[in-house]
């Protein structure tokens, strides 16, 4: 008897990406990634030995360019090979243990998914679920962190999945403190889009990604640890079960010129490239450029005959929501700008709305025009009534209105 040789699998026939991809790309301004400078492209082709010098130069470069634009002071910046929701998952399950209590403010989507995280770790997880239309409000928190007790409480500064603003977050950072809780932000959306000063606010940890406001790519991400809330990280009871987002040991790499894993570094190195940009315009510029084209597009959005998703007081600059006309799911207004015009916006998570992102480099005037223009011809062939040249005109007048820099405000 003779043993049968197994078939093999065969060979996949497949296509290029040159046949994939479009021969027109498409302008990405939907809720992230977003374009990436020609400086960012470049630098993430750069492949180099990871545990080097020049790696870490680059890596010492890159933490004290990310101290300036998280407005911080802590020697504890760290960078994850993941999405921004890998640094959650970091910030989450290094300062919690089982049992411990953690209060989360639910904004949304992306608000709720910290307080998944930390369910999966075993802590006692409560959540403070604010309204769809509104920003957290500061004496609910205090009311919910005086009946909690938390050790930590997390929020978002921008709910990305609704495009709502949590806008008093100074002083919810502020009364939490007061309470000995270590406060939590995820500031995937926003940071180097609006203020955020991690020291002055008494903020302990932040979260952001590479591929939103940053203008970097996916899959590398950055948060900082405050010195209390790094204290708390080497003095844990147990281990943190996930051994690639154990601090510690990401510590050897950040800090000590060590191994972790292998780093990614490609991406790293766009990180930098992305970072230094931030640096060279200035947090305050960039800003004020994200100011004026986001209040430009929103004017641009109203003067069509649309309808903004959230009041103006608690509305997100950084992705705009904008409700979806009767008669029109996201899906079909997406698909239709997106085959027809080459513009891609974004659905949402659960509300009726589609989004259109102000982040990095979507902040651009000639890219504004360009989208509104989609955007208005799209409901028109769709079937919705929408007044095309009033939308321009009155996107145009806010952009005359704003000073494009600082040094034109009177």
């Amino acid at each position: 008897m003779t043993a049968s040789s197994p078939k093999g699998i065969s060979r996949p026939q497949v296509k290029s990406l040159d046949e994939i991809l479009p021969t027109e790309p498409l302008l990405m301004m939907g809720a992230g990634p977003v374009p990436i400078p020609e400086r960012v492209a470049r630098a993430n082709s750069v492949v180099i030995n990871h545990l080097g010098s020049v790696m870490a130069q680059v890596i010492n470069q890159v933490k004290s360019m990310a101290r300036y634009v998280f407005q911080t002071e802590s020697k504890w910046v760290l960078g994850v090979a993941g999405p921004a929701s890998a640094a959650m998952e970091m910030a989450v399950s290094n300062l919690m243990e089982p049992g411990e209590p953690i209060l989360c403010i639910n904004n949304g989507f992306f608000s709720h998914r910290m307080a998944e995280m930390a369910t999966r770790i075993g802590a006692d997880v409560h959540e403070l679920h604010v309204p769809v239309l509104e920003a957290a409000d500061p004496e609910r928190v205090r009311k919910a962190i005086e009946t909690v007790r938390p050790k930590v409480l997390t929020l978002v500064q921008g709910e990305t999945s609704n495009t709502v603003f949590n806008h008093a977050l100074e002083d919810i950072a502020k009364i939490a403190k007061s309470y000995g809780c270590l406060v939590v932000v995820d500031a995937v959306c926003t940071l180097s889009t609006m203020p955020l000063k991690m020291d002055e606010w008494q903020v302990d940890v932040v979260i952001t990604g590479g591929q939103k406001g940053l203008s970097s790519i996916p899959g590398v991400s950055l948060l900082v640890f405050s010195d209390e809330s790094w204290k708390t990280v080497k003095n844990r009871k147990k281990p943190v079960v996930q051994w690639c987002f154990d601090a510690q040991l990401a510590e050897n790499f950040w800090h000590n010129d060590g191994y972790h894993y292998t780093a990614p570094v490609s991406g790293i190195m766009a990180l930098h490239e992305a970072l230094k940009l931030v640096c060279d315009e200035s947090l305050e510029q960039r800003f004020a450029r994200h100011l004026r084209c986001s209040k430009a597009l929103q004017a641009g959005i109203e003067g069509l005959g649309l309808n903004l998703f959230i009041p103006e007081s608690s509305r997100l600059n950084s992705v705009v929501g904008i409700q979806l006309p009767e008669g029109l799911t996201a899906g079909q207004i997406c698909r239709h700008i997106s085959d027809v015009y080459r513009v891609e916006i974004a659905g949402s998570f659960g509300q009726p709305i589609v989004r259109i992102g102000q982040m990095g480099e979507q902040c651009r005037e000639h890219n504004l025009f360009r989208t509104l223009h989609a955007l208005g011809s799209s409901m028109r062939d769709l079937g919705i009534k929408v007044d095309q040249p009033n939308g321009m005109a009155e996107m145009e007048a806010c952009l005359q209105r704003i000073p494009r820099t600082l040094s034109q405000v009177a």
